[in-house]
């Protein structure tokens, strides 16, 4: 059985790896105010940032898919971990080493598939990078110097090669203690007639690294001319290995693409060696497949959708390239950055372009852009004749409706006009009335749909999360507002209410998904525990959350910005004095609903108790209301 992470371990790994760090390595983030860092949520698609990172806190929430946690939990739910492979991921990282209760370790047995499979991997890779030095390699270093690239170059971006042999890799890693079943499962060994056998074999090989620096996968380049594979073979679907969901050079490029919020899109392998090598360090492409809708994900996480985000696609100016720019401008809506495309002269890629013209003839290639719906356009158009005006009537049926997809009605409009131009129909108002006719029979043809993001994002719109029972609930109401500013508080700054906070009963939050985090920071041990030791506190407020949607919750609370720039103990105690008062109120109405119900006529011992307990509570809420803070 495998054994249990030692608790002080865990804690020392989520104490060690900032939380901050390791999600930049995912999603740009910025400022958001109050110590707080905010962008584009991961789990789902968004356009405006509502996923927030609280360093401090070592926690992140989104606020509008509602997944939250601390660094472990962002780190098992973006690369799909268990528990144990993610401390263990981390704890490497920060060069701490785990014990293991139960038992002991053996990391044979007792790691997780996706890490032994990327530890294969990384081996792997400094397999072939040592077997570019090899006598047998010299047709691989050939390659790679005929097209400008040193070994320089090679190391920079861990260019390696794959004996001839049938089973060098396999027997290698067999050597370092791994089975012929994770072998096959990795996609660096196939089954042969007698056993496993290297996948990879006489070829140049490129590592794929995904978004957090792992290999995952590799690219191989036929060499020989015996070799009777396809010119390029890839790592087949594996379990860490999803074509659609890479990027090559993401991990080299995520930080300039952040940084400039520019993303350039390439063909292959050596033209993003090209590209880089030449200043252009935001490069990436595709691994055998077209650009798609999970690769927009992740350059939108990196891109934030701040409206001056460029995305540049170079293509190649042959039919195939063509082709696959159409490809790319059908998900071109799926992006709020610009996108263009840029050809180079004579239909070179990067890497044939650099070759030829240098450095700066790269750098220029991405500079003078077209705007890849006008290339799309210009495609469609150019293949009707316009002199007729059939041709023109023709073309304009074809084109219109790609027009009228854009969403952003200004941006729809200019292109209309442009597409009038285009087509040479003087009638410029026909034409922009024709797209206003397809795009709004399009909303037609999708019905009503959900409420616009304007109004879902609305308080009217905030109910109370999964799991608590009751009728919806506008969490952010004035009813409500006070109840979670205190339980941010008490999350947040336990030291600026305690120990007040902690004689607060359950009965004093009237949101149940309030009252049922206070329950959770009771036996978590108060906010006066918290004030103690600040970062456990949290981890055991979610720990004692009895559900998904408490712990939710919590995350949610423990992120969220104060409402004031300046908090002190005079704010954290107005917020403790007005929950109390509403409390204080509340049962004030109800003693006097209960002596209206008694009437003259009742038990005058039960009568003269009600009297003296409204007479307790007036006077108690009068003290408050003149004394604040002193007189809780």
């Amino acid at each position: 059985m495998a054994g249990r992470i030692n608790d002080e371990d865990v804690k020392a790994v989520r104490d060690a790896v900032p939380i901050d760090a390791v999600v930049s390595d995912y999603l740009q983030l910025r400022n958001a105010g109050g110590g707080n860092l905010k962008g584009l949520c991961p789990f789902h698609d968004e356009k405006s940032p509502s996923f927030q990172v609280s360093p401090s806190k070592g926690l992140f929430h989104c606020f509008g898919c509602q997944e939250g946690g601390d660094t472990i939990a962002f780190v098992m739910k973006i690369d799909h971990l268990t528990f144990s492979e993610t401390v263990e991921r981390l704890a490497a990282q920060a060069g701490i080493t785990l014990r293991y209760e139960e038992g002991g370790y053996n990391p044979a047995h007792q790691r997780g598939e996706r890490i032994r499979l990327v530890e294969a991997h990384k081996i792997a890779a400094q397999f072939y990078v040592d077997q570019l030095e090899s006598a047998e390699a010299e047709i691989g270093r050939k390659f790679l110097a005929e097209r400008g690239f040193d070994q320089a170059a090679a190391a920079h971006f861990g260019v390696g090669y794959s004996p001839a042999g049938w089973d060098h890799l396999t027997r290698f890693l067999r050597g370092k203690g791994f089975t012929d079943k994770e072998l096959t499962l990795s996609g660096l060994s196939q089954e042969g007639r007698r056993g496993p056998i290297d996948r990879f074999r006489g070829r140049l090989m490129w590592p794929i690294r995904d978004i957090g620096g792992d290999v995952v996968g590799f690219g191989a380049r036929k060499l020989r001319d015996d070799d009777n594979g396809p010119k390029y073979l890839n790592t087949p679907e594996t379990a860490i290995y999803k074509k659609s969901q890479v990027l090559y050079g993401i991990d080299l490029a995520k930080k300039d693409i952040a940084k400039s919020s520019r993303a350039v899109v390439v063909e292959g392998y050596t033209d993003v060696m090209a590209c880089h090598l030449a200043g252009i360090t935001t490069a990436i492409a595709t691994c055998g497949t077209a650009f798609g809708g999970d690769h927009i994900k992740i350059l939108r996480r990196l891109l934030m959708d701040n409206g001056s985000a460029r995305v540049i696609f170079t293509f190649d100016g042959d039919a195939a390239g063509q082709k696959a720019a159409l490809r790319a401008f059908e998900d071109d809506q799926k992006f709020a950055a610009e996108t263009y495309i840029a050809i180079a002269p004579e239909g070179m890629d990067p890497c044939d372009l650099r070759l030829a013209k240098g450095d700066t003839a790269v750098a220029d290639l991405v500079e003078p852009r077209t705007p890849l719906f006008e290339f799309a356009l210009r495609q469609i158009v150019a293949r009707y004749d316009l002199e007729t005006p059939a041709g023109r009537a023709s073309a304009l049926d074809e084109a219109a409706p790609v027009v009228a997809r854009i969403k952003n009605s200004g941006a729809q409009h200019e292109v209309a006009v442009q597409l009038a131009g285009m087509l040479g129909i003087l009638d410029t108002q026909f034409v922009v009335k024709r797209v206003a006719q397809l795009a709004r029979w399009a909303r037609d043809r999708g019905g009503r749909g959900p409420a616009p993001a304007a109004q879902r994002s609305s308080p009217a719109y905030e109910a109370a999360p999964q799991g608590f029972s009751g009728p919806a609930l506008n969490l952010r109401s004035p009813a409500h507002r006070t109840e979670r500013e205190l339980i941010k508080l008490a999350l947040q700054y336990p030291q600026l209410v305690s120990p007040a906070f902690d004689a607060y009963g359950l009965d004093e939050f009237t949101a149940p998904p309030y009252a049922a985090v206070r329950r959770a920071i009771e036996e978590a041990g108060g906010a006066e525990y918290g004030a103690q030791d600040p970062q456990e506190y949290l981890v055991r407020v979610r720990d004692a959350a009895p559900d998904d949607a408490v712990r939710s919750m919590v995350t949610e609370l423990a992120v969220e910005a104060i409402l004031r720039k300046t908090v002190d103990e005079m704010y954290a105690g107005i917020q403790l004095v007005q929950v109390r008062l509403r409390a204080v109120d509340r049962r004030i109405r109800d003693v006097q609903g209960s002596l209206a119900r008694l009437g003259a006529g009742g038990d005058p011992q039960h009568l003269a108790a009600v009297q003296n307990e409204l007479w307790v509570l007036q006077q108690y809420g009068q003290a408050l209301r003149e004394r604040g803070a002193d007189a809780l």
